[in-house]
């Protein structure tokens, strides 16, 4: 069995479920050592077991609010003084709310920016700051980067700002050995998917073919972030079943 991450250290934010936990399982079945961060980390104990029983050689539950800057540094400083290294980032933790535009508030922009954007920009800090070369970020987009729906104009703008913020990355973190790339993930059986009161209604409707699930999103970041694909640089991949190709 391949293991491509062994001897190495990788962090994961949004750990708890769905796509982020999905990539820790896949990080840890290729031989690295996970770090889990949610905003709870009451929520993060079983998830650690899984990560263990998966083949990590040792996995770290932390809690961090990524929309605090002093929060993810410490973070960071915390877990390079016990692993020693950090080699992979996943930034994966999400905000997503549900207002139309003329209901929303600058403090409603504020809250989902400072995790979808201003989470990933601060990790992302972090990265080139400490990861030594040959290592790899990963911003985990939306579709909505791209085309979106109704009620949701915070979300789509912070994605579409996380794939400018990943190719700026790739420029300055190639002299320095880091990768940076951004999956876009298409409709995924989430927890994030399901509370979309636009799908409890049916106004917006996904067909079996294209509700993908956790562990696929999470194969194609654990790839991007791997040796395999380390002439992937700035590149954002879309992984939706073929759903906004069809849009």
């Amino acid at each position: 069995m391949s293991r491509p991450f062994d001897g190495r250290v990788a962090l994961v934010t949004g750990a708890a479920g769905g796509i982020g936990l999905a990539t820790a399982l896949c990080l840890a079945r290729g031989g690295a050592s996970v770090a889990l961060l949610d905003l709870h980390p009451d929520a993060l104990q079983a998830p650690r077991q899984q990560v263990l029983q998966a083949g990590a050689p040792r996995a770290w539950a932390l809690g961090c609010d990524v929309s605090a800057e002093d929060q993810v540094t410490s973070t960071v400083a915390a877990l390079l003084g016990d692993a020693g290294r950090l080699d992979v980032i996943v930034n994966n933790a999400g905000l997503m709310g549900f207002k139309p535009l003329t209901d929303l508030s600058g403090a409603d922009w504020l809250r989902i920016l400072g995790v979808d954007l201003l989470g990933a920009f601060y990790f992302v800090r972090e990265g080139l700051r400490h990861m030594p070369p040959g290592s790899a970020i990963v911003n985990v987009a939306s579709v909505h980067a791209e085309r979106t729906t109704p009620c949701v104009a915070p979300y789509a703008a912070a994605k579409a700002a996380l794939l400018s913020l990943t190719r700026s990355a790739a420029i300055e973190g190639r002299e320095r050995g880091i990768r940076t790339n951004a999956v876009l993930p298409g409709a995924v059986d989430t927890r994030m998917l399901h509370d979309n009161p636009e799908v409890k209604a049916g106004v917006e409707h996904i067909s079996a073919a294209e509700l993908g699930r956790p562990e696929q999103v999470g194969a194609a970041i654990a790839w991007l972030a791997s040796p395999e694909a380390a002439f992937v640089q700035g590149a954002a991949l879309v992984v939706d079943g073929g759903r906004l190709s069809a849009l």
